[in-house]
């Protein structure tokens, strides 16, 4: 994949998380995909089960990207999205994504963005007081698993 290639692949990525399309997002993912956040640690179909579950439930939701770099197979975007978490706390999340590609799907996907920040908005006085503690971003994790339907993770050893 040459530049040109890599940068039309994240264009379309990215136009489809803006249209809320979770479907055509979980197409670009290879079948062992990795992804990973600050919420969740994804591999396979469990990619397509989050960005399709996440997306049906945005209200009030608004993208702009901006593609920061692009190299042959791999590129950094950064996000900004606004929308309403739960139907009623406005939430605006910066994210900087790197995504390296495997032919023309993403084999692994990293979002990075300041937790703390994001639960301070999303979840109230709760995420003001605790969300930068590590015990409390696993506990957000867990809840958020289990309300797209994605069994736990492994535990880390």
């Amino acid at each position: 994949m040459n530049e040109l290639e890599t940068r039309a692949a994240l264009t379309h990525f990215y136009d489809a998380l803006a249209r809320r399309d979770g479907a055509a997002m979980a197409a670009r993912y290879a079948p062992e995909a990795t992804f990973e956040d600050p919420v969740f640690r994804l591999h396979g179909k469990q990619i397509g089960r989050m960005w399709t579950g996440l997306l049906g439930r945005a209200r009030e939701f608004g993208l702009s990207y901006t593609i920061l770099d692009v190299a042959p197979g791999s590129g950094v975007v950064e996000t900004t999205a606004r929308y309403l978490f739960g139907g009623r706390r406005p939430v605006v999340n910066v994210i900087v994504s790197e995504i390296v590609f495997d032919g023309d799907r993403i084999a692994r996907h990293v979002d990075r963005f300041d937790f703390a920040h994001w639960a301070a908005q999303a979840l109230g006085p709760a995420g003001r007081l605790f969300g930068r503690f590590d015990w409390f971003r696993r506990s957000v994790s867990r809840r958020a698993r289990r309300s797209l339907g994605i069994p736990p993770s492994a535990p880390t050893v």
